[in-house]
């Protein structure tokens, strides 16, 4: 089952320019039909054109609403403003969200929306970690959601419940996106079933190998806790617990190619994550006589040994 996410930097080129290619991007990510896709940084006005763009099911959620300064917009009169230079507006005005697509094959058992930082979240983890009430502040201003889904494939009757996530970008603190990436493990960790395959994938704004939270979910210390893998180390990543991932492929630049422009300043990350009914079972090995007609068989052979053959001389006449 082929994972792939990518921040579409709302349509963005980079370097960002005064043409978006939203729909274009859209297109060519789901293109070859993979069963899932997670994005991130869309724009708001597109959410519900997503389905018509990719021609799969999306499940969205709105992160930050279309606004100029303190006034709320409609959709598509932020969209407008926007389109005026989409390169230095983007979600100050036009607002965005995160997505999972589906492909076809699945079963939607649930899907559930959790807020990472709420005001008390902030205010317990930033008193922890030192932060000003200023900063606490700052941190909530943004919404960030674990968009998740418990899915069963319809025709293995298989489980997987996965997440979509696009955490805080704070440069001069990583502490932020990790807090809220360890917040996210546990509601999914808690949210799991058994034998259900758990991914969480997205836009971490953490590398692997700067994160604490990361080295902690791939080496737990409590012996019954399950490990996750992480696939990626860019900020970019795909964490799985449950089965064995395959190798992560980072599309090339000229994968992103688009009219000369290189499309977002992400690049998309995709990876396998194999389904049990997807591995081969283990080579038949050869077949073994028991011990019983081993030992019948040996009996029946004569160990008797066999005399020589007489050796036959020529006489020869004196």
């Amino acid at each position: 089952m082929l994972i792939r996410t990518w921040n579409l930097f709302h349509g963005n080129t980079s370097p960002p320019g005064r043409k978006a290619y939203l729909e274009e991007m859209v297109r060519r990510v789901t293109e070859d039909r993979p069963p899932v896709v997670l994005l991130q940084e869309v724009p708001a006005w597109a959410l519900g054109r997503l389905e018509s763009w990719s021609g799969m099911k999306a499940f969205t959620t709105r992160t930050m609403r279309p606004r100029l300064g303190v006034l709320p917009l409609p959709a598509g009169v932020a969209k407008a403003i926007t389109s005026i230079h989409p390169g230095k507006l983007r979600s100050g005005v036009a607002g965005q969200g995160n997505v999972i697509l589906l492909g076809k094959g699945f079963t939607i058992r649930s899907i559930k929306f959790t807020t990472l930082n709420t005001n008390p979240f902030c205010e317990s983890e930033g008193a922890r970690l030192g932060l000003t009430p200023k900063q606490m502040r700052w941190w909530q201003k943004e919404r960030r959601v674990l968009l998740s889904a418990h899915l069963e494939i319809t025709a293995t009757r298989e489980r997987v419940f996965i997440a979509n996530v696009h955490l805080t970008s704070h440069p001069k603190d990583l502490r932020l996106a990790d807090a809220e990436l360890r917040r996210a493990a546990n509601f999914m960790n808690r949210g799991s079933e058994l034998d259900e395959i758990v991914i969480i994938g997205g836009d971490f704004n953490i590398k692997g190998s700067e994160s604490q939270t990361i080295r902690e979910l791939t080496h737990p210390t409590e012996p019954d806790e399950a490990p996750y893998v992480s696939t990626a180390s860019l900020i970019d990543n795909v964490l799985v617990r449950g089965a064995r991932p395959g190798t992560v492929r980072v599309w090339p630049e000229d994968a992103r190619m688009f009219n000369g422009k290189l499309l977002s300043d992400h690049a998309p990350v995709e990876v396998d994550v194999p389904l049990p009914s997807e591995i081969p079972p283990p080579p038949t090995p050869p077949a073994v006589a028991p011990a019983e007609a081993v030992a019948a068989d040996t009996a029946l052979v004569d160990e008797t040994p066999t005399a020589p053959a007489a050796e036959t001389e020529t006489a020869t006449d004196a």
